[in-house]
């Protein structure tokens, strides 16, 4: 089973704040498919389940338990399903949008408490850009501040659009390498 974990903070206070990239791409993936995601077991997270063009089961998940603890919903998952984490990377500029399979946690913490929880980095990732805090801007205030206005929001609102696009063409068996030719742009800071 595919199981997509779109990471942000739970609760009205944080739902614009570019730490919800992965909450949003999450959400429009789950408006593509026509679902709602619901609260689960024990309000650790929201999820809905999907059934793929092939016939195979999806499962679109929100962790509930607060960024830096994303990683504590694993054990209500099969090892051996094939993850995929939506997350904000500060090292993309607004907009960007990098998709990848594997690698280290790059100092998110949502991902490293993943990894940690797991036992294993390699899944697929994709990243929505939201570039580097401004200078005298901490970088837990840039993270949990809402996201930014005119073309930046506009390039973050797209990005956020092409990862849901991605995460549907995924679960109806898209293979990674299509993915990355399809969505993989420049974005480096």
């Amino acid at each position: 089973m595919i199981v997509v974990l779109g990471l942000g903070n739970p609760g009205s206070k944080y739902e614009h704040n570019r730490h919800n990239v992965g909450f949003e791409a999450v959400s429009k993936a789950a408006a593509f498919f026509q679902v709602k995601l619901r609260k689960r077991c024990f309000r650790l997270y929201r999820q809905a389940k999907i059934t793929a063009q092939d016939g195979s089961q999806a499962l679109l998940v929100q962790p509930l338990t607060y960024m830096n603890k994303s990683g504590e919903i694993m054990g209500s998952f099969n090892k051996d399903d094939r993850f995929v984490v939506v997350c904000d990377n500060m090292d993309l500029a607004p907009g960007g949008l990098r998709i990848r399979q594997g690698g280290g946690a790059s100092g998110q913490r949502g991902l490293n408490s993943i990894v940690e929880n797991l036992g294993t980095g390699d899944f697929l990732r994709i990243y929505i850009g939201i570039g580097r805090p401004a200078e005298g801007v901490s970088v837990v205030d840039h993270v949990i501040g809402d996201e930014p206005e005119g073309p930046k929001k506009q390039a973050m609102d797209k990005a956020i659009e092409d990862a849901a696009a991605a995460i549907v063409k995924y679960i109806n068996g898209a293979t990674v390498g299509d993915l990355q030719l399809e969505f993989n742009r420049k974005g480096l800071l």
